[in-house]
């Protein structure tokens, strides 16, 4: 059972900490599943943000909670909880003494929520050590991006290690924290139908996809340094890679868990010099309109005319093991691309004959597709009689699982349930230092080879789906990119 526990946001007056972590754990508050007596204490960097936290994170729970969420008492007393506290991560002051009095007056247990830059992580947990705050029940969460490549990602975790031990480290990724991404282990390992048919056998390729209409969004800094490969690929498409492809573990423990998710990235083709070249596509935006709205390119956005910065990839993957030999993988993600949409496909191979004439109907291949955002579902692909026919003719229909449908009061919140699992000393969601280095054996030889001048990102037009050599990159396979919604009104078209 969960005990009362102080949660720590350093960043508690920042962007996540308003938008997500607060609202998250009022979430938790109106649903009982926060203990009686726990805190929370929001770090500030300016003492404006403390006279003033009380009214900003009411505001913006308002504003980032859905309208029938948001009750004016309920919030009024879940904020007796809430502690805001001055303080500068970076100056080990009578500040840093403030906050050791505050903690040891409260809760053994306690996680410090590193909401901040991975910069000052290192002189986070030292001062965190230097003033007796890190107890045996102590938990660090820290947030990605974790490094800029494979060396510096070790230089953090090195740095965290010195003060906490590897149990007590949860690297988040909030998409592992989606209920449809917890469903896809029930859906596999619960489920024969699927589990006999989950391997190259009977499945043709998988899809991964994440796209955001969103452009830089005041993130224009950390964006042009990072890019989509490292912001998007190097954790959210992986790890759900590893979820779609690790093998049953023997039980659902973290480490079991983990254990398996590491094989699926060691087991991963490495793309490295040419093969780089045939195996991924790089895009920016320019100019164009989303949503109605004409918007204006990448460079623009950025005022720097000279970035070769990718807001877009492709990736061709191979996992290179029985379960998985010859099947590809496609990952894709990019901003001001045509909807927002993350969702994993799973197109299985055709039927071996057909019986039915061509006049029926163009046959689709069955397909498993599990969709993350904007809403959360499971849909499988059949092929169906039209019955408002007389003569036949086949036409795609999909069997729906839609959760805001069929459970009625389900409210996905990945870091709810994630900051829940931290406090309840459950890492089995969180990411091993193990899985971070091997994440980055295998994007830092991409990363190395778009340095050269030919790889230059392509242009796309916001409102797209990408670089026309994205669609090319299947096509050459006889595949191509799916879109669910464009397939069901064709089917009634």
């Amino acid at each position: 059972m969960l005990k009362a526990f102080d949660f720590v946001i350093f960043g508690g007056a920042g962007d996540l900490a308003l938008r997500k972590l607060l609202p998250g754990l009022y979430r938790a508050y109106r649903n009982d599943e926060l203990p009686s007596g726990t805190r929370i204490l929001g770090i500030c960097r300016r003492e404006k943000q403390v006279a003033d936290y009380q009214q900003n994170i009411r505001a913006a729970a308002q504003e980032h909670l859905r309208p029938d969420e948001f009750d004016g008492e309920a919030w009024d007393t879940f904020a007796q909880c809430i502690i805001p506290v001055f303080l500068n991560i970076d100056e080990q002051d009578e500040h840093w003494k403030n906050l050791a009095d505050l903690l040891n007056a409260g809760n053994e247990q306690r996680v410090f929520y590193l909401a901040t830059p991975p910069g000052v992580f290192g002189v986070c947990c030292k001062n965190l050590s230097d003033v007796g705050l890190i107890t045996p029940t102590s938990r660090v969460v820290v947030e990605k991006p974790l490094g800029y490549d494979l060396q510096t990602a070790e230089e953090i975790n090195s740095q965290i290690a010195e003060y906490f031990d590897e149990r007590s480290i949860f690297r988040i990724d909030h998409y592992l924290g989606k209920e449809t991404v917890q469903n896809l282990l029930a859906l596999r390992f619960t489920n024969s139908i699927f589990e006999n048919l989950w391997d190259a056998k009977s499945i043709d390729h998988v899809q991964i996809s994440i796209s955001e209409t969103v452009g830089l969004e005041g993130r224009a800094s950390f964006y042009d340094d990072a890019g989509a490969l490292r912001d998007m690929v190097q954790n959210h498409l992986l790890q759900l890679l590893c979820l779609v492809a690790m093998e049953s573990p023997n039980k659902l423990t973290a480490d079991s868990i983990r254990s398996e998710k590491l094989k699926v990235l060691e087991s991963l083709r490495p793309l490295k010099g040419d093969a780089v070249k045939w195996h991924t596509i790089r895009g920016q935006y320019v100019a164009g309109e989303v949503g109605g709205k004409k918007v204006p390119g990448y460079l623009e956005e950025l005022g720097n005319d000279k970035s070769t910065t990718e807001t877009f990839v492709a990736i061709r993957a191979h996992i290179d093991n029985w379960r998985w030999a010859n099947v590809p993988f496609y990952l894709r993600t990019g901003k001001r691309m045509r909807r927002r949409a993350a969702e994993i496909v799973i197109q299985y191979k055709d039927v071996s004959h057909r019986v039915y004439p061509s006049a029926a109907g163009t046959l689709e291949p069955n397909r498993l597709v599990i969709r993350l955002q904007p809403e959360e579902s499971i849909q499988i692909i059949v092929t169906s009689k039209n019955l408002e026919k007389h003569e036949t003719e086949l036409l795609p229909v999909a069997l729906n699982l839609n959760f805001a449908e069929t459970y009625k009061h389900f409210v996905s919140d990945a870091y709810k349930r994630l900051m829940l699992d931290a406090a309840a000393d459950d890492p089995s969601l969180f990411i091993h230092r193990n899985e971070v280095a091997a994440a980055w054996s295998w994007i830092d030889p991409i990363i190395e080879a778009w340095q050269r001048p030919e790889n230059r990102p392509l242009p796309y037009p916001a409102g797209s789906w990408g670089p026309e050599a994205s669609q090319e990159l299947l096509s050459g396979d006889e595949r191509s990119w799916f879109n669910i919604d464009e397939l069901l009104e064709r089917g009634k078209s």
